[in-house]
């Protein structure tokens, strides 16, 4: 009797063991569906890009002048201390007055004498050796008057600021260091050194931008005034005059400046700058291209300037191509992917 119940056990577990065997080979393998990268798009479009550069730059006075008598004489007036405004004509300094006291008398001396003899000589009561030698003196002493004149009450030759004073009243000027300097910063000159290849494209009058470090967050425009005839062997670098009216007198001789400089428009091609992205370990970029099949290439481009959150794309991208904005970071080239707002 046991035997027959173990040999029904066996039997029973024996179906078990072929029903479960059947059930594996009638389960459907798993498979894993991969899903299609999700990406944002945008369109390449053109637009007028102008050509700026930039350059660095000195602000300086449009004139300068040192004021000082010629001779060395001692200084009895100066009628302006720095940062003084003086106008052109205006007397500066004042040197040498017994000087000029002694020429003014000279000459007035000279000149009665020469009237004399003048009267004597029509009448040919002198020579005329005498006669030219009165004109000769009453000349002579008329310069030399001039002459002190013009170094003992010395002017501004410009509208101006006084910027410098190296003497004081009753110091002997020794043909030194200028009595006063006198700047003319209205307006004031900035001279950039433009690149050969650049320069062909600048013209008298073209407008510029300048920034100084001194006022942040302010502009200032200027034009261009000169073009020098001649290239910098050095720099190989053309040097341009550009003026600023700096009428508030902001801008002071000796700040660093930044000059930005445009040349020309151009109508580019033109992509969000998230498009372009910077290959690791290389100065290289590329845009990821979305193709008709809705696959992405990846293309190699050369950009330009940044202008208005968009690069300037020199070539590697036309006008109408459609460029992924975001989730390129996952993409292969080839790759199919799905566009999603």
């Amino acid at each position: 009797m046991k035997k027959v119940v173990r040999m029904a056990v066996l039997a029973a577990l024996m179906v078990m063991a072929a029903a479960c065997g059947n059930n594996k080979k009638t389960e459907a393998p798993s498979v894993v569906k991969q899903e299609m990268n999700k990406v944002a798009v945008d369109s390449a479009i053109t637009m007028d890009v102008p050509t700026v550069e930039s350059y660095t730059s000195t602000v300086l006075p449009y004139a300068l002048n040192n004021i000082s008598p010629m001779q060395g004489v001692r200084i009895e007036k100066i009628n302006f201390e720095i940062g003084d405004k003086v106008r052109a004509g205006q007397v500066l300094v004042e040197a040498g007055t017994l000087k000029l006291e002694q020429a003014e008398l000279k000459f007035k001396n000279d000149g009665i004498e020469l009237e004399r003899l003048k009267g004597l000589y029509e009448e040919g009561g002198v020579s005329q050796s005498d006669y030219d030698a009165a004109v000769l003196a009453y000349d002579l002493s008329r310069k030399s008057l001039e002459d002190l004149r013009a170094n003992t009450i010395v002017v501004s030759p410009i509208n101006g600021v006084v910027t410098a004073k190296n003497c004081e009243v009753g110091d002997v000027y020794a043909m030194g260091q200028p009595v006063l300097v006198v700047q003319q910063v209205t307006p004031v000159k900035l001279i950039v050194g433009v690149s050969e290849s650049d320069y062909s494209f600048i013209k008298k009058g073209d407008e510029v931008s300048i920034k100084v470090e001194a006022l942040p967050g302010k502009e200032f425009k200027g034009k261009v005034n000169k073009i020098y005839p001649t290239v910098d062997v050095a720099t190989r670098t053309v040097p341009v005059e550009v003026l600023v009216p700096n009428h508030d007198m902001q801008l002071k001789p000796g700040m660093y400046a930044k000059v930005d400089v445009t040349f020309q428009v151009n109508r580019s091609v033109v992509v969000p700058d998230k498009a372009v992205v910077k290959q690791p370990g290389s100065a290289q970029r590329v845009v990821y291209k979305l193709n008709p099949d809705q696959t992405v290439s990846i293309e190699v481009v050369k950009i330009g300037h940044y202008i208005d959150n968009k690069y300037e794309i020199l070539s590697g991208v036309e006008k109408g191509d459609i460029v992924v904005v975001r989730g390129q970071s996952r993409l292969k080239g080839g790759e199919k992917v799905q566009v999603v707002k």
